[in-house]
């Protein structure tokens, strides 16, 4: 074998040729033991940026980054791996519904997740909203909850795709973050190193999602339906609405509520639900779960009215470290903020437009999330009650209702909030599902 050369690696690909597939591979491996310099691997990223990668160096890459850790297998377990992944938006709280609905209609679910990204809310910044609930236990509990229960959601640990890592701090600090084939290996070489059999992924396209332009969106969606195939994992895309807030809520504990309340029946949005069926019946097809969308939906459904999707988020929740009778005692268990109080929308019309990347950001403002890595969050602020696009309101309707830890606070979030929100005309609304990139049967 010849000599590990990263130079050599880096100049074949600044110069446009292709890398092969052992190229990648000895490259990450450099990238995870220490052998390639943070100098040379923002070199590597910058020749990514500007040559990109054929799908062949896509599939490659993912799966050098895949193997850089430890690969979860399933072997003993009855019913198919699978997972979704969303590029994230306002009031997306599908992963607290969806995972305990496919673990009631058969499935396992080791759903790795992550925190609030920017103006967009995590998962695991929810779910610390619940007292003791463990994002990062250990694999045993991980591995158990996910044999018994069905469905764990938790956190990345270090031993799961940790050339990914290495590579995005660097993308970070060298303006290579934005390349497509360098985002589709980094979300897909996490995903993938759960050891999945199905995935379906949701990418977001609008002024709430990071890939505002739906062509953009697209083109991201294919390539990760692409390359997750051509890494043996059966994958579909839902590219996906996002200009108006998916869930009513946006926050954490305001979303840990509205996600309880849908499984319980007790108030289901209607874009929600629409969304979490699209996205579930997709991956019930996929995994072989069902012969089509319509027989699928119908199990979905099932897992609702029977009350055995909320039995199993509930007893995810204990096995994780949170209280026993979470779904039955919410209101003792959640934080409230000491200001809730409606945010009136001053003037008459329909709602036709919501700036939802400044919604966010005012969530983050309040506390919701973070400015800063390391700054803390106060789970208990945020909105719900959110208007949705082409709701009439009149002076005295309010648009949202605020959670907030102060008087001061909660005033300069209501003016943000109406700035967010545009009055006018009622406005013509994107279908909710734009897209579905499915792959051919098998």
């Amino acid at each position: 074998m010849t000599p590990f050369l990263p130079q050599e690696i880096i100049r074949r690909k600044r110069d446009g040729e292709a890398l092969s597939a052992d190229d990648i591979r000895r490259f990450v491996a450099g990238l995870t033991d220490g052998r390639v310099s943070d100098a040379q691997t923002g070199a590597f990223a910058m020749a990514v940026f500007l040559n990109d990668m054929d799908a062949d160096e896509r599939v490659a890459l993912t799966l050098a980054m895949r193997d850089s850790g430890k690969v979860l297998s399933w072997p003993d377990l009855n019913g198919p791996v699978v997972d979704k992944h969303s590029t994230g938006g306002i009031g997306d709280n599908v992963s607290l519904m969806l995972a305990p609905m496919l673990a009631a209609a058969g499935c396992h679910v080791p759903m790795i997740s992550g925190r609030g990204l920017g103006h967009a809310g995590g998962t695991l910044d929810k779910l610390e909203s619940i007292p003791g609930y463990d994002c990062y236990p250990d694999s045993a509990v991980f591995r158990r909850t996910v044999a018994e229960i069905g469905c764990a959601i938790v956190g990345q640990t270090a031993d799961l795709a940790p050339a990914d890592g290495a590579l995005y701090r660097v993308r970070d600090v060298t303006a290579t973050v934005e390349n497509l084939s360098l985002i589709v290996a980094s979300i897909l070489s996490k995903k993938l190193a759960a050891g999945l059999e199905a995935l379906v992924l949701d990418v977001k396209a609008g002024n709430g999602a990071f890939m505002a332009d739906p062509d953009a969106a697209r083109r991201l969606a294919l390539a990760m339906v692409e390359v997750a195939n051509g890494a043996g994992t059966r994958t579909a895309a839902l590219v996906t609405d996002m200009n108006e807030p998916l869930a009513t809520a946006a926050g954490n504990a305001v979303e840990i509520r509205n996600a309880v309340d849908f499984l319980t029946g007790e108030q289901r949005d209607p874009r929600l639900l629409e969304i979490v069926l699209s996205l579930g019946e997709t991956l019930l097809v996929l995994a072989g779960m069902e012969r089509d969308a319509p027989a699928s939906r119908l199990r979905l459904q099932w897992t609702l009215d029977s009350g055995a999707a909320v039995e199993r988020f509930g007893r995810m929740v204990t096995a994780l470290g949170g209280p026993h009778d979470l779904v039955e005692c919410l209101a003792s268990y959640l934080p409230v903020a000491p200001v809730i109080r409606d945010v009136l929308a001053g003037d008459e019309g329909y709602v036709s437009a919501i700036d939802l990347r400044e919604l966010g950001m005012t969530v983050v403002g309040l506390g919701g999330g973070r400015a800063r890595a390391e700054d803390g969050i106060d789970h208990a602020v945020g909105f719900d009650r959110l208007r949705g696009l082409g709701e009439a309101v009149t002076a005295n309707t309010p648009l949202a209702r605020i959670h907030a830890r102060t008087e001061t606070a909660a005033d300069a979030a209501a003016e943000r909030l109406r700035a967010a929100y545009a009055l006018g005309e009622s406005p013509r609304r994107e279908p909710l599902v734009a897209e579905r990139l499915v792959p051919e049967p098998r």
